[in-house]
């Protein structure tokens, strides 16, 4: 399943939602959930240790003037053909607003 996560405050309970094997793109405001040192590097650190890939936008994080190097180790960072090639991958994506 494909997860795409708008939310600038990332609830645990949408986590909590997030299978193993899954693929998860942090978008718009999201993409600063995934800095080292933010209060859910720890989780999302066990969420990659448990096979569920994470993804940033490359478009997003330079809007918002994020280098790669200040992103959890582990989340992989793509442009708008990575996030097609994701969505056909996946038969089902869920939008968490």
């Amino acid at each position: 399943m494909l997860h795409l996560i708008f939310q600038s405050v990332v609830e645990h309970a949408v986590l909590q939602r997030i299978a193993s094997a899954d693929d998860v793109v942090f978008m718009e405001n999201a993409v600063f959930r995934v800095y080292k040192g933010n209060i859910l590097a720890g989780e999302l650190l066990k969420m990659l240790n448990n096979n569920i890939h994470l993804y940033v936008m490359n478009e997003e994080i330079e809007t918002r003037g994020i280098n790669q190097n200040e992103l959890i180790p582990g989340v992989k960072v793509i442009d708008y053909s990575g996030l097609v090639e994701l969505t056909q991958k996946n038969k089902v994506t869920m939008s968490w607003n």
